[in-house]
Formats: structure tokens, C-alpha cells, sequence
């Protein structure tokens, strides 16, 4: 059975419910995009769930930002199909939706508030974008990529035991 996951913005005008077999906070995202919305350390953590379970109150203080994503290589800019879901009143960053894979939905590990398991182990991602003041704690078993890994958050949790069926 998956674990149901509740979370929050700061002043809780918005909350949400949603079922997910990928709780494990392990993916540490150093992209301009992440680290510029969510703040933090200079990464974001998403978790992975199930959209078609997902429950929202306060929606009408939802917002919709869609990244601009430069194209280092082509010099050009597209609009990021990823819908990333924040409160209008006190800013809190909620959630990734992506219409690409409509039944997956990635809440901010930092907009949780039930309890998450702690992994073994981590994965930073998109190192080649972290800011200069960031120096990433990564510990022996940590994994490091300067852009995508190839396992998706799935494969991980199978992997090291952390799938919750």
C-alpha cells in the first residue's frame, strides 16, 4: 500500500494529499530552476506520487509558473512544459506536474509535512548549474551527475528497498 503523503504551503492556504510509492527525499536538484524557487540549500527535493490521487483545498491560491529553459548548446529558449505549483499568498513551492506524464505529479520534499524516510543513500543532480556558494555535502555512497542520471526516481527506490508497495 502506498504511503499517503500530506503537505502544506507556510500560511496553509493551500494543502494536499497524495498517494506515493517513491517517499525517499533522495534526489537533490542544483538547477538554476529549482534552487532559484525553492531556495534551500541551493537544491530542491522531489518526491514521486500517483496524480490521479491527488487532493487539493485552497486551490484558488494556486499558482502556475512554466520555466523559460536556455538551450546552451542552440542559444534557444522554450517554455518548459512542467508546471511547477506554488501558493499566490506566501510563496511556498508545492508541486512539479508535467501533462508529458500525466500520472505522475512530484511534491517538494520541503512542502511535506508527514513524516518521510531517510535514505541511505543520495543523488545530486544538475551539478554543472549549481551556484558558485554551493558546496554539496556528499557522503560516501552518494551518487553525483552533472545533468540527468539515468535511473528515474522508480528504478531507485526498487533498487535500494525504499519502494512502498
Amino acid at each position: 500500500m502506498p504511503v499517503r503523503l500530506k503537505g502544506a504551503c507556510h500560511c496553509r492556504a493551500v494543502t494536499f494529499e497524495v498517494d506515493s510509492h517513491t517517499p525517499a527525499p533522495f534526489m537533490l536538484c542544483y538547477c538554476s530552476i529549482c534552487r532559484k524557487q525553492q531556495g534551500g540549500g541551493g537544491f530542491a527535493i522531489n518526491l514521486g506520487a500517483d496524480s490521479r490521487t491527488m487532493k487539493v483545498t485552497g486551490k484558488r491560491h494556486l499558482g502556475v509558473y512554466q520555466a523559460e529553459i536556455q538551450d546552451e548548446e542552440h542559444a534557444a529558449c522554450e517554455v518548459s512544459s512542467g508546471e511547477r505549483n506554488f501558493c499566490k499568498k506566501c510563496g511556498a513551492a508545492l508541486w512539479l506536474y508535467d501533462p508529458t506524464w500525466p500520472d505522475l505529479i512530484h511534491p517538494f520534499a520541503s512542502a511535506i509535512d508527514s513524516e518521510l524516510p531517510r535514505p541511505a543513500e543520495k543523488v545530486h543532480i544538475m551539478l554543472k548549474y549549481k551556484a558558485s556558494w554551493v558546496e554539496p555535502d556528499v557522503a560516501p555512497n552518494d551518487k553525483v551527475f552533472e545533468a540527468y542520471p539515468e535511473e528515474s526516481i522508480a528504478d531507485w527506490h526498487k533498487r535500494t528497498g525504499m519502494w512502498v508497495d
